[in-house]
């Protein structure tokens, strides 16, 4: 199938503002792009785009004083499947963990494991290991903390989310990997396009979207606290340790959000929206 993802985003600022925005598919889906990505900046300014210690792609640039606008549009080929699973797999002590997985066990700045552990233990620890206890966090996460748009804040940490009881798809993701890296269990953030597609249709603009991965088996696997549904189209743009590693855009100078749409759906071969039947 194929995936048209993109975004529009505008700012207005009082003098030139450095940039750093992490929007575009992860490198390991570029190859699946069935031409080059359209970027564009209103006004042109040069873009410069680097690998941060993570892999991901980042795009660097300078917004002028005023009003300025950074657009991207691709078209993409997936395999239309729905997120892997194997309920066999398995956790695997620490002292077997690759040594670069180890940082997925570390607390960070969203993610404060230190504060969270006994809360961890208490809940999940007389949870059999493997497949179903990292499934038992996230259905406790998912049950826990209620979505609500308005209520979104930047600054709102795992142990916030847990005693507030609401945010957002990061807020959902913060809170699991809290509870999961202070069991022992590697799991990292990954901000991404993930798109209406095999699901009814909410009605709600479309944004970034934010979900985790665990190391379970000596592999990675999806797992969504927010929807808590194995889906059909993601697209990873990052992954890192929190939304701190993450940051769609970073601006190094102070900003007003002018415009931010954001585009993920399912399209034909000449690009017109397509329904794909519901993921069961």
């Amino acid at each position: 199938m194929l995936i048209r993802v993109g975004y529009d985003i505008a700012i207005e600022s009082a003098q030139p503002t450095p940039l750093v925005c992490l929007v575009t598919p992860h490198v390991s889906r570029q190859g699946d792009f069935t031409g080059p990505e359209q970027v564009t900046t209103t006004p042109q300014v040069p873009v410069h785009s680097y690998f941060d210690d993570y892999g991901n792609i980042c795009r660097r640039m300078i917004a002028p004083a005023g009003f300025f606008s950074l657009r991207g549009d691709v078209t993409l080929r997936d395999d239309g499947l729905i997120d892997e699973a194997d309920e066999n797999a398995q956790e695997w002590p620490v002292e077997a963990l690759p040594d670069e997985v180890l940082t997925f066990l570390n607390g960070s700045r969203y993610v404060e494991t230190d504060l969270i552990s006994q809360e961890a233990w208490d809940l999940f620890g007389n949870v059999p290991a493997g497949w179903g206890r990292v499934q038992h966090i996230v259905d406790h996460v998912q049950g826990h903390i209620s979505f609500d748009y308005m209520k979104a804040r930047a600054t709102r940490t795992a142990v916030e989310a847990m005693q507030e009881g609401h945010g957002v798809c990061r807020d959902f993701a913060h809170l699991a990997l809290a509870f999961l890296r202070a069991m022992n269990i590697p799991a990292r953030y990954v901000n991404g396009y993930l798109g209406e597609i095999g699901v009814p249709a909410s009605g709600q603009p479309m944004d970034f979207s934010a979900w985790i991965e665990v190391f379970l088996g000596g592999k990675w696997w999806t797992f969504d606290p927010r929807n808590n549904q194995r889906r059909i189209g993601r697209v990873v743009v990052a992954r890192g340790h929190d939304a701190t590693d993450v940051p769609l855009l970073n601006s190094f100078g102070e900003h007003r959000l002018d415009k931010f749409e954001v585009w993920c759906d399912a399209v034909d071969e000449a690009g017109n929206k397509v329904d794909v039947k519901a993921v069961a």
